[in-house]
């Protein structure tokens, strides 16, 4: 079987414009996909110069391939299931900063460079305090792009042509910001102060971004099928979804700069990404929390399921369209779509989801993600939003931790599984005992930061919801609200 390289496949070649840290599953079915499509549709003419961000990387892999790996998006495509491949090409060379400082460094005196683009975990963008501009290399990612900002800083005397467009991708909120804030902390204990932080402020753009793309990563079980499909090897082989969504807050030169929309793709440039972060949480993730107690304890495994299923289908799309969206600013008709593409994520056949693999903190996860929208829907229409609350009463049943005398198992911090195990021992099966088990739930101001038992009707809403489950079980309770 061939490999996978530059003399075995046609690909194409690009002038070194854009830095990436990170050289995982994700950048490689995002991001460099992005590239891929603006260098063949709207003449980006950009390659990517990638640098391991740990010692422990696929640096050389990549080199070995040339930069080329072969990309699978699976999912629903309007309105269809499809699996489509291509061999991405955007990728020129990668780096071990750890064995090849000094050539790291001399990326930045490449004067056509452009863009930086990382993905470094949620824990990249920190402050490491033992960073040193000496250090060969540094070991956060900020400290490095420090250095090699200051190096690009030298060598073109302070240009202010010469700033960068820096995309972070790291799930943290206000990713730009943070990594700027940090370089700006570094530039002071370095003494690089002065000039060096005037060059970062005034010619430097760090955008915050929102991305959005389930990347399953290597198929590890499909791999003997797809190697003889392909007909050749291919060790950096990666799966992602048919969705994506990129949304970048920044100046107007970005857009300019970086024609994502000119392809044809799901890339938004605004000036505050606010309103797109919170759909995100309230809507996809949202539906996902709302889903997992209710769906589990109906029978169902995974989330697929959960929308081929008409009754517990038909209850996550009267929460999502009656009770989420109607909370959030952004147009309705964008919301709705947005919405639809939720749920054709969740029906996508290539991917098996299971419930319980998201149900991990499910308290958590609930007030931060389906909570505002009771609020907000209370405030809004002074009405209460029956099937996220009845959500609320799933989640408490479920952290009885049995499902038709089956053990759950339960992933939450050990005071909350304790605090359910302890109360749920006193439900005798009453209305008094019930009442009381909701009652300690919705007081519980560690799980809220407040007392839901002070929100007129929700208590009530709750209490009733959870005996209709008890007592007629999910299947039931469910049609039973639709009543």
């Amino acid at each position: 079987m061939k490999a996978l390289n530059r003399s075995t496949v046609t690909a194409n070649s690009y002038p070194e414009r854009i830095l990436q840290f990170g050289e995982g599953n994700f950048l490689r079915a995002f991001a460099d996909w992005m590239i891929h499509e603006m260098n063949k549709n709207a003449s980006f003419n950009s390659g990517v110069v990638v640098i391991q961000p740990i010692k422990q990387g696929l640096v050389r892999i990549l080199n070995d391939q040339d930069g080329l790996y072969t990309l699978y998006l699976n999912g629903i495509k309007n309105g269809q299931a499809v699996s489509e491949h291509q061999i991405i090409d955007c990728i020129q060379r990668a780096i071990n900063p750890y064995q090849e400082y000094s050539a790291f460094l001399a990326i930045a005196e490449n004067p056509d460079l452009r863009f930086v683009i990382s993905n470094t975990t949620e824990a990249g963008i920190a402050y490491h305090k033992a960073d040193k501009l000496g250090d060969s290399p540094q070991k956060s990612y900020p400290g490095k792009l420090t250095a090699f900002l200051y190096h690009r800083f030298r060598s073109f005397k302070g240009a202010s042509d010469k700033g960068l467009i820096i995309l972070p991708c790291e799930l943290i909120d206000r990713n730009g910001d943070n990594l700027k804030n940090i370089i700006l902390q570094y530039a002071v204990e370095w003494d690089l102060a002065g000039e060096f932080t005037n060059w970062i402020n005034k010619h430097n753009i760090f955008c915050n971004t929102l991305v959005d793309r389930i990347v399953p990563g290597y198929p590890k079980n499909k791999t003997d099928r797809i190697t003889e499909e392909l007909g050749y090897k291919d060790n950096l082989l990666v799966e992602g979804e048919q969705f994506h969504l990129w949304v970048i807050e920044g100046p107007k030169e970005v857009k300019e700069e970086f024609p994502a929309m000119q392809s044809g793709l799901n890339v938004v440039f605004t000036d505050n990404m606010e309103p797109y972060r919170t759909r995100k949480v309230r809507i996809l993730n949202g539906a996902h929390t709302s889903l997992v107690p209710v769906g589990y304890l109906y029978g169902i495994e995974k989330v697929r399921e959960s929308l081929e299923d008409p009754v517990v289908g038909a209850f996550l799309k009267n929460a999502i369209f009656n009770e989420i969206c109607p909370t959030l600013d952004l147009p309705e008709k964008e919301l709705i779509h947005f919405s639809n593409d939720v749920l054709d994520r969740f029906k996508n056949p290539y991917l098996d989801h299971a419930l319980l693999s998201i149900s991990l903190n499910s308290i958590s996860k609930y007030k931060t993600r389906v909570l505002p929208s009771v609020l907000e829907f209370i405030k809004r229409k002074k009405t209460l939003p029956r099937h996220l609350l009845f959500s609320l009463a799933a989640l408490i049943v479920f952290y009885k931790g049995e499902r038709n005398g089956e053990p759950i198992e339960l992933a939450d911090d050990p005071e909350v599984l304790a605090f359910f195990e302890s109360n749920w021992a006193k439900v005798t099966g009453s209305k008094e005992s019930i009442t009381q088990m909701v009652n300690l739930v919705l007081s519980n101001s560690n799980f809220w930061d407040q007392d839901l038992t002070k929100i007129e009707g929700v208590q009530n809403e709750v209490i009733l919801s959870l005996i209709s489950i008890l007592d007629k079980g999910m299947h039931g309770a469910i049609l039973n609200l639709a009543d």
